[in-house]
């Protein structure tokens, strides 16, 4: 039986993340970020939700970038609370700026990237779980990660929110063996 994952429903955005990104290995340090900020804000949501919103939240946040986003301040917070094309949460929008200086910390210590990735050897752990109800919504990796990135100055970064991280950004293939993104997804690792 050869099925997607069952998550990921049938609506096309969703597919397509599925099917082309999510659980594909990520090793762009900025990349990696966006990713995490946008796993935060998912928080009590549903990523479908994030999904849909991903292209304003890039335009809100103009791009991702870091070094922009780490000078922003009260100005910056109240406009992105009154954007509707994102979620306006002053607690995640300040949390971004907080984690955006974070990074920037981390990158001038040897990189982002290699800061989340020595977590898993540099390889993405590949798990064979044949049902969605084996998979889990956190695992000690994810508690160790998210404890290294709040002693690192991180919020939004709980071991829920890093473990769904995790899977999207390829650190563990949790495609369910049965789906045909499994095989793919491995040999990139």
């Amino acid at each position: 039986m050869n099925e997607r994952c069952g998550w990921c429903g049938t609506e096309a955005i969703y597919v397509d993340y599925h099917d082309t990104e999510w659980g594909v290995p990520e090793r762009d340090a900025r990349a990696l970020w966006e990713k995490l900020v946008l796993d935060g804000f998912q928080a009590g949501l549903s990523w479908i939700t994030i999904l849909k919103k991903r292209d304003n939240f890039r335009a809100a946040f103009q791009g991702f970038d870091p070094e922009v986003i780490a000078r922003w301040g009260e100005a910056e917070v109240a406009r992105l609370l009154a954007d509707t094309g994102i979620v306006r949460s002053r607690a995640k929008i300040e949390a971004t700026i907080g984690n955006a200086r974070a990074y920037l910390d981390i990158a001038e210590k040897g990189g982002f990237d290699s800061f989340l990735w020595r977590h898993v050897d540099g390889a993405p752990l590949q798990n064979r779980f044949r049902t969605l109800a084996e998979v889990p919504a956190s695992t000690p990796l994810s508690e160790q990660i998210s404890k290294d990135l709040r002693k690192a100055g991180f919020r939004f970064a709980g071991p829920t929110i890093v473990y769904a991280f995790m899977q999207a950004v390829g650190m563990v293939n949790d495609h369910l063996v049965t789906c045909p993104a499994h095989e793919r997804v491995a040999r990139l690792g």
